[in-house]
């Protein structure tokens, strides 16, 4: 007995519908969950002490792991050059960039400036920092800047850890001079700004009345000085 001829039309549509339901099933069991939004942190940071503190315990001593890496002894003998000699050289100045390339970000958390009460040197007619307060107010004016400072300080981390990877002490002396600009840079932007050139003319002058008036001083610039 001959079985009935299952009409082609038929056969083309129900291999669509199992295969469709193929790439459904295998689809989805596969599908990878979706990409995280936002943040990519996995929980909330909550900054523990100021910027000012945090420059002054973490970042700051911490940049003498570099600072100190290389330098030069003068004696009556001559000039001799200090650097890294040693593996556990090495490691102390990688660990300054390290803990400078990561540190740096930390000052992307909003925090206080100065701990409570700290107005920094920003009172008085001679005042040469800026309070937390003013220094804040500049940052929320303009946030690009103040990201551009960290950025720059980070660059210094990462290009100290290039430079232990190649175990080229020579450009440690570049690194350092780089990380004194970054430093210096956001100092002067932020924290005293009013140390200009003429603030120090200011302080010469009075350094010369006040020797001027002292017993025995015949003053400078005067006729036999």
């Amino acid at each position: 007995m001959r079985r009935p001829r299952i009409p082609t039309t038929f056969c083309a549509g129900a291999a669509l519908v199992s295969a469709s339901i193929l790439v459904s099933t295998c689809s989805s069991s596969k599908t990878p969950p979706a990409a995280p939004s936002g943040s990519q942190l996995w929980g909330d940071l909550k900054p523990v002490v100021s910027v000012k503190e945090l420059m002054r315990d973490m970042l700051d001593p911490i940049a003498d792991n570099i600072f100190d890496a290389v330098g030069a002894v003068v004696t009556k003998q001559g000039s001799t050059d200090i650097g890294p000699k040693t593996e556990e050289d090495w490691e102390k100045i990688r660990i300054g960039g390290v803990t400078m390339a990561e540190g740096a970000y930390l000052l992307k958390i909003r925090r206080p400036f100065a701990p409570p009460g700290d107005e920094n040197n920003s009172t008085g007619p001679d005042a040469v920092e800026l309070s937390p307060a003013q220094i804040m107010a500049k940052i929320e004016r303009d946030p690009v800047e103040w990201n551009a400072r960290i950025e720059a300080l980070r660059n210094v981390g990462l290009e100290v850890l290039d430079i232990v990877k190649r175990r080229d002490a020579n450009e440690l002396w570049d690194a350092s001079d780089n990380l004194d600009q970054a430093c210096e840079a956001c100092h002067r932007s932020y924290w005293y700004p009013g140390e200009t050139p003429e603030y120090y003319r200011k302080l010469d002058r009075r350094l010369q009345e006040f020797l001027d008036k002292q017993p025995g001083s015949r003053g400078r610039g005067k006729p036999g000085a």
